[in-house]
């Protein structure tokens, strides 16, 4: 069975196989990084990359589509009963950085130099680079950045101010919030673990290690003070995750810092593990409604490579480092 789900796994898109290479079968480097070069010219990634404005943006905006920026300034509230669109800049982005398209390559090299120069914020104008000020989008858009080699040193100084007392961040900061949410802390832990990988000249280990410990606190999805679990999306494995936490995306952060695996993960991990199907899969849940460029995978119920890879790797990261 393990075969036969290496083999479905190796089946798919480009951005799936040099994953699936790298993490579970731990191929040669040269294969690896052949099978990552694919991304900018076949598949998903070919497909986003053909759909960006000539100006280096998607669908006219940073966070939005231009047109509902048009609307907004006209008076017009946007109709959003059917999901955010997720077909502009940021979204955008953060899948090609999700897929793995090379920082290296001519299409990303060019790509983020237009967006430097050209990306506003819809919030206040601000450079794209710079960040607005909710922590789920400036984290989402350090990951971006910190990863394709941007300056974001403006972006996580903010960040580092922006951190609560009890550890982790809000988008509701500005408004008043004092009490942390896990969506908007995992788009930041990624964020600044991107940041630290590249080697970054601020730093953040410090205030990493707090939002960790916000997380690990509550086991990854139990509310610190009862155990109840607040959400149960968070139990719920999606992909993309866009900006919303589950508890496998949680334990593939902790699994990509390389860390062993703290006691407190075990509940996560067990949640992981039951839900493998007898056939060796995952299945997509939860997919974030809203207007797409195209669907990655086959549909809620249906087996995910994104699930099952990402699955896969959280569980031999577990069970090889305990």
């Amino acid at each position: 069975m393990a075969m036969e789900v290496m083999d479905w796994l190796l089946e798919g898109d480009p951005a799936i196989r040099w994953q699936v290479l790298r993490d579970l079968v731990q191929a040669p480097p040269d294969q690896v990084e052949a099978e990552r070069a694919r991304v900018e010219t076949q598949g998903w990634g070919a497909r986003l990359l053909a759909a960006r404005d000539l100006d280096g943006q998607w669908d006219g905006g940073a966070c939005f589509p231009r047109r509902i920026v048009d609307d907004w300034q006209a008076g017009i509230e946007p109709d959003f009963s059917d999901g955010q669109p997720w077909t502009s800049t940021l979204p955008t982005l953060m899948l090609l950085h999700d897929l793995g398209l090379d920082p290296a390559s001519a299409a990303a090299r060019e790509t983020i130099g237009l967006v430097t120069v050209n990306c506003r914020w819809e919030h206040d104008g601000q450079a794209f680079f710079d960040g607005e000020v909710e922590a789920c989008i400036n984290g989402r858009t350090l990951s971006i950045g910190a990863y394709f080699g941007a300056d974001v040193g403006s972006l996580v100084t903010g960040l580092l101010a922006d951190q609560l007392d009890d550890g982790g961040w809000n988008c509701w900061t500005e408004r008043g919030a004092i009490v942390s949410s896990f969506d908007s802390t995992i788009c930041v832990l990624e964020g600044l673990s991107e940041y630290e990988e590249s080697a970054g000249n601020v730093s953040v280990s410090d205030a990493r290690r707090r939002g960790e410990e916000y997380l690990l606190e509550r086991q990854l999805f139990r509310r610190r003070s009862t155990g109840e679990v607040p959400a149960e999306r968070w139990l719920q494995f999606s992909w993309p995750p866009r900006w919303h936490y589950d508890v496998l995306r949680a334990l593939d952060y902790f699994r990509r810092t390389a860390d062993a695996p703290d006691p407190r993960v075990g509940e996560a991990v067990q949640l992981v593990r039951d839900k493998r199907q007898v056939d060796g899969t995952w299945l997509l849940e939860n997919t974030h409604p809203g207007q797409t460029q195209f669907e990655f995978e086959d549909g809620d119920g249906r087996p995910s490579r994104w699930n099952t890879l990402r699955a896969l790797r959280v569980l031999n990261w577990y069970d090889c480092q305990r």
